[in-house]
């Protein structure tokens, strides 16, 4: 990502444009997906890789297929810290299950992979209909004044 130092100094927290968001996308692979069902929100971490202006995981049968299932819409987070910075970036949109061949073998192609050993056959994608993402510039707290 290419930001402005001098901004990033003076403003702690800078909104980044769309392409800023999918860069970030691009360079993160562990998210955070929320969905709600019957008014009970739930949250999932997943692994993803962010291809052709959408965001892929695999899963398997269960709750987060279900709900999904369900209400295919959700909010996907993922963030970055740094040693001078941190980045987070929000997706709202709808996910579904892939179910044509030529889907899921081209979802097959990219590299995405489960972490732990476990059998995922179930690619889903999450189709973005807005993203908005933040820059943080760390530092100390500054002293304020009281009135």
């Amino acid at each position: 990502m290419t930001f402005d130092d001098v901004n990033a100094a003076s403003v702690p927290v800078q909104i980044l444009s769309e392409d800023e968001c999918w860069n970030a996308l691009l360079s993160a692979s562990l998210g955070r997906l929320a969905v709600a069902v019957g008014g009970i929100p739930d949250i999932f971490p997943v692994n993803f890789v962010a291809a052709d202006r959408r965001l892929l995981f695999r899963t398997a049968s269960g709750t987060k297929l279900i709900e999904l299932t369900v209400n295919s819409r959700v909010a996907f987070e993922t963030d970055g810290v740094g040693r001078d910075d941190a980045w987070s970036v929000i997706v709202h949109g709808t996910a579904r299950a892939l179910d044509t061949q030529r889907e899921i073998d081209d979802a097959a192609a990219l590299p995405l992979h489960p972490l732990i050993p476990t059998v995922k056959p179930v690619f889903v994608e999450i189709v973005p209909e807005s993203i908005t993402g933040r820059r943080f510039t760390l530092g100390p707290e500054p002293t304020a004044t009281l009135t």
